[in-house]
C-alpha cells in the first residue's frame, strides 16, 4: 500500500517500530516500540477530535494594578542605579554555597569561565517554610524565565520572593528544537535517582546534595530543599512530551541579576553535568561531564543611595491576603 508522503515517519523515529493504519479515510502513522495498537472505536474518536482554537495562556495581568504587573520602568531604574558590593564569591565545580541577602539588594550570577549550569533554590530568610514555588512560577511566567519575570513562593505565603532585572541570555528565545533557557521544567539532578539509573552507583555531589550540604549551616534541612530554577540551561519537550536538555549556550561573562522582594536565603549548585553537553549516569559519565564543568560567581550589591527605594515607592513585597478556613468550619 502507497502510504502519502505526509504519513511518512520523521526521521528521529527511524529506530523504532512502525505500523500504519488506515481509518475513516486517513492514514495513521503510531509508533510500535511505545504505543498499544488501538482499537477500530479508539481510532474512530482520533478521527473524530475537533480541532480547538489557541488558547489564551491561563495567568494574564488583568491590569495596570494586577499582581502580575511588573513596573518595568522601576526594574529598569534599579538596575541601572549605582550599587555597591556587599560580598562576592565564586563555586568551584560541583560544590554549592549558599548566602543571605537583603530585600532591596541586586544579586548577580555570571559564568567567569564560560558556559555552566547552576541549580537555584531560595526561602525566606527568616522562615524556611516559605521557598521558592517552580510550578506555579510555571504557570504565572513561563517554563523558562527572562527579564521581569518573578520567583514566586509557596502556599500560604504566595507572594513574589526575587524579581529578574537583568538577563544577558534574553535574546536565545526558542532554538530549532524548542529549547529554552533558564529552565522550570526539570528539577536538580539527584543521587536517589543517580543510584536507580546507574544500577546501584552512588555519588555524592549531584546538585541536590550540593544545595543540602550548603544550607546546613543555616538551620535547613534536606526536606527543605525544593524544586529549583536551572540557570543558563536549555531544556524543552519532544514530539512525545519528554523532557530534554541540550548545552547551555552561555559564553564567558554572561550572567543573570534578580532584585530581592524580601530578605532572601539562597543557595546554589555548580551542576556537575557542567554544560550539559556530556550528560549521563554512572562513574564513567561522571568522569566524563568533569571535562565540562566551570565555576559560577555570585555577587551581592546594596544599592549606592539608601533612599532610592522608597523615593520610587517600592515597599518588600507582603504575603497573599487570604484569610479564610478553607470551609473546615462556619464562622460566626
Amino acid at each position: 500500500m502507497e502510504i502519502p508522503r505526509r504519513y511518512h515517519a520523521p526521521k528521529m523515529f527511524a529506530n523504532l517500530t512502525h505500523k500504519v493504519v488506515k481509518s475513516h479515510g486517513r492514514y495513521y502513522n503510531l509508533i510500535m516500540s511505545n504505543n498499544p495498537i488501538p482499537s477500530d472505536a479508539e481510532l474512530a474518536r482520533l478521527h473524530s477530535r475537533r480541532q480547538l482554537p489557541a488558547p489564551a495562556p491561563a495567568y494574564l495581568p488583568t491590569g495596570l494594578n494586577s499582581p502580575l504587573t511588573v513596573n518595568k520602568e522601576l526594574y529598569s531604574k534599579i538596575q541601572s542605579a549605582p550599587r555597591v558590593l556587599e560580598k562576592s564569591f565564586t563555586l568551584p565545580i560541583r560544590s554549592g554555597q549558599a548566602w543571605t541577602a537583603p530585600a532591596g539588594s541586586i544579586i548577580r550570577i555570571s559564568t567567569p569561565e564560560g558556559p555552566q549550569v547552576g541549580d537555584l533554590n531560595i526561602w525566606n530568610q527568616h522562615s524556611p517554610s516559605e521557598r521558592f514555588w517552580a510550578s506555579r512560577t510555571r504557570q504565572l511566567h513561563s517554563t523558562h524565565l527572562t527579564t521581569h519575570d518573578r520567583l514566586w513562593s509557596c502556599l500560604p505565603y504566595m507572594r513574589p520572593l526575587l524579581t529578574i532585572i537583568s538577563d544577558s541570555l534574553s535574546w536565545y528565545g526558542t532554538d530549532n528544537n524548542g529549547g529554552r533557557v533558564h529552565d522550570l521544567l526539570g528539577t536538580r539532578c539527584d543521587p536517589y535517582i543517580n543510584h536507580l539509573l546507574s544500577g546501584g552507583q552512588s555519588y555524592d555531589y549531584h546538585c541536590h546534595s550540593n544545595l543540602v550540604r550548603a544550607v546546613k549551616d543555616f538551620g535547613v534541612e534536606e526536606k527543605d530543599v525544593h524544586d529549583v530554577i536551572n540557570l543558563f540551561q536549555v531544556t524543552g519537550l519532544d514530539e512525545k512530551g519528554r523532557y530534554c536538555m541540550s548545552a547551555s549556550p552561555a559564553e564567558k561573562g554572561d550572567s543573570i541579576e534578580f532584585f530581592a522582594e524580601v530578605d532572601v536565603l539562597m543557595a546554589l549548585s555548580t551542576c556537575p553535568g557542567g554544560d550539559l553537553s556530556l550528560w549521563g549516569f554512572g562513574a564513567e559519565s561522571e568522569k566524563e561531564m568533569e571535562k565540562c564543568c566551570r565555576p559560577l560567581k555570585v555577587e551581592v550589591f546594596r544599592l549606592g543611595d539608601s533612599a532610592f527605594l522608597e523615593r520610587e515607592g517600592w515597599k518588600p513585597a507582603e504575603v497573599a491576603g487570604y484569610k479564610g478556613n478553607h470551609g473546615l468550619a462556619v464562622e460566626p
